[in-house]
């Protein structure tokens, strides 16, 4: 049911966010008032080189307290303030958006914490499975997720989504089915630079999640869509697949169909099953991924969640509705439906 959208200008031109929620809006019969987000890269140009956490605070008391403190202890907070909002009869401000802008010391680089991004995921994990009262939604660079529990309209208005300007927007309306409707748990989910938002269900949620537990993320917010999250950072990242290869991990070709193919891509796609069987995903699902250099779309293996694709120049669309894509661009050029599994990626222009 939930509604997905996702843009990507490939030369990094930037629009404000009236288009996207209005997008998004036009899909609100997919949702039901229990949550929607956006989330948007290259709105922080001022802090490019330092990682914008966004924080969900029950209160300014104890909670903020002990996430200072764990920030300071793992580097330098560059500066912080509460996110600007707007009230919304439609939303109860049942918590408190925050932002830190963070440079983790290269001092405390040792181990398995060997690069900045080890030092943010550690931050991450500890802040949302051990403080209560706070939780950590967003940790990219030159980007942002803000979402909360409301109808598309009035999350946008809430956080004032037309003052920010990205290269790359997502956007989800929420219809949670068997999850609770709670901020964070609506969409998109995120960790470092890489943002998911979701339409459907990852039926294998208990084997993907004991897999990246096992690599040290924790699952603490209450839907499956933020196993997503992490398969993308541990297999992206730590181990350097490229987007087309994490797609064949997460969605593979059916057995029969590896049969039927030319020998040495039969063998390319045996070995990545058997490496990386439980990170395979089951379930009726269309996914959009947001990264630090573009954005990747793909469905289940049965294509049982729908997803259009549109095309306008250097701009690229990925939704759940054609005329989505139609509100965010009415001269888009080219549409047309991926097969089941295809990825879908757009990538800046050197």
């Amino acid at each position: 049911m939930c509604g997905i959208i996702g843009f990507i200008d490939r030369t990094k031109s930037r629009m404000d966010g009236s288009g996207i929620k209005a997008a998004l809006s036009l899909m609100n019969e997919r949702g039901s008032g229990d949550g929607a987000g956006y989330a948007a890269y290259g709105i922080y140009p001022e802090y490019a080189d330092y990682y914008a956490l966004h924080v969900f605070f029950d209160n300014l008391a104890e909670p903020k307290k002990k996430v200072d403190e764990l920030l300071q202890q793992w580097g330098e907070i560059i500066h912080q303030e509460e996110i600007p909002t707007t009230p919304q009869p439609g939303i109860r401000k049942v918590h408190i958006p925050w932002r830190y802008f963070f440079k983790p010391s290269e001092d405390l680089m040792a181990g398995r914490m060997n690069s900045e991004n080890d030092v943010v995921t550690y931050i991450v994990m500890e802040v949302n499975a051990s403080i209560k009262g706070a939780t950590i939604f967003s940790s990219g660079k030159n980007m942002g997720v803000f979402k909360a529990s409301g109808w598309p309209e009035d999350v946008a208005n809430f956080y004032r989504i037309e003052d920010y300007k990205g290269y790359i927007w997502l956007a989800h309306n929420r219809y949670p089915t068997n999850s609770p409707g709670w901020w964070g748990g609506a969409h998109p989910f995120n960790l470092l630079d890489w943002s998911v938002v979701h339409n459907g269900e990852i039926t294998s949620y208990g084997t993907n999640q004991r897999y990246v537990e096992g690599y040290g993320y924790k699952c603490t917010l209450f839907t499956d869509t933020e196993v997503v999250a992490y398969l993308f950072d541990l297999l992206g990242r730590q181990h350097e697949l490229s987007h087309e290869m994490v797609v064949r991990a997460l969605a593979p070709p059916f057995w029969d169909d590896i049969d039927r193919m030319p020998e040495k891509e039969a063998e390319l796609n045996k070995a990545i099953r058997l490496t990386y069987g439980s990170a395979l995903m089951n379930g009726p699902f269309a996914i959009v991924v947001g990264t630090d250099n573009g954005i990747v779309g793909f469905t289940d293996r049965i294509k049982l969640r729908p997803l259009v694709v549109g095309e306008n120049g250097s701009k690229l669309y990925i939704s759940s509705e054609e005329a989505a894509i139609r509100t965010l661009d009415p001269e888009v050029k080219n549409i047309y439906t991926p097969r089941a599994g295809e990825p879908i990626i757009g990538r800046f222009i050197e």
